[in-house]
């Protein structure tokens, strides 16, 4: 979030070096408000101190703020939250302060980004394994219908040739027998047998000729 409407919002990537429990507070109006302030902060986790920083140089009628939380992450939260935000008029201007921790804090510190990185991994590694399950499961099942219905469509065929072959109804007659008992409709195949045949001869003439017809070809190439 920009400081100036005509700023342009900038952005900075913290490590779990720059980050603490600790944390500078500047451009708190000087009217005596340690009280509100630390009530503003301790929405966002415990707080253990919340002293004036005296030392410190700061703009006219503010005051600079020294605030420990308990925890990172609610110190990270808090600064997260009210960076930039308005408190009585002013904008505060909230940062981190890693160098008054101890070594046991940044020893706690460590710690408990590793607990939380591999947690993240872990429960990663959860959801892509189920994930992973899910799709095998997904490919057998389907596999396995798939497998089913290409069987049951065999096995379907099968019965129905078989029943075509017993029927007498759906034996093959030959071309010089009558296919139906009204004389009309065995005429009407018996033209269309006519025709199927003039055609098949006249199809055959036409290669013979075409082949008869064509001439061998004379190669004229030079030989070298």
């Amino acid at each position: 979030m920009p400081r100036y409407r005509d700023e342009p919002a900038a952005v900075r990537v913290y490590t779990v070096c720059d980050e603490s429990k600790y944390l500078v507070v500047r451009n708190v109006p000087s009217l005596g408000c340690g009280d509100e302030l630390a009530n503003l902060f301790g929405t966002y986790g415990p707080v253990e101190e919340c002293k004036p920083m005296d030392a410190e140089d700061c703009e006219p009628f503010t005051d600079v703020f020294f605030i420990k939380f308990s925890q990172v992450s609610n110190a990270r939260f808090a600064k997260r939250k009210l960076d930039e935000s308005v408190f009585l008029g002013n904008r505060l201007q909230v940062s981190y302060a890693p160098h008054f921790e101890s070594l046991s804090d940044t020893k706690e510190k460590l710690e408990v980004r590793r607990q939380e990185v591999l947690g993240r991994i872990k429960s990663s590694a959860g959801r892509h394994q189920g994930t992973f399950q899910y799709s095998i499961a997904q490919g057998s099942s389907s596999g396995n219908s798939h497998h089913q219905t290409n069987s049951n469509k065999r096995e379907y065929m099968k019965t129905v040739h078989a029943h075509h072959v017993d029927d007498p109804r759906f034996s093959h007659v030959p071309s010089n027998k009558d296919y139906f008992p009204s004389e009309s409709m065995n005429a009407t195949v018996n033209l269309v047998r006519e025709k199927l045949d003039k055609i098949q001869s006249s199809g055959d003439n036409s290669d013979a000729a075409a082949a008869a017809s064509k001439k061998p070809r004379v190669d004229n190439r030079r030989r070298i």
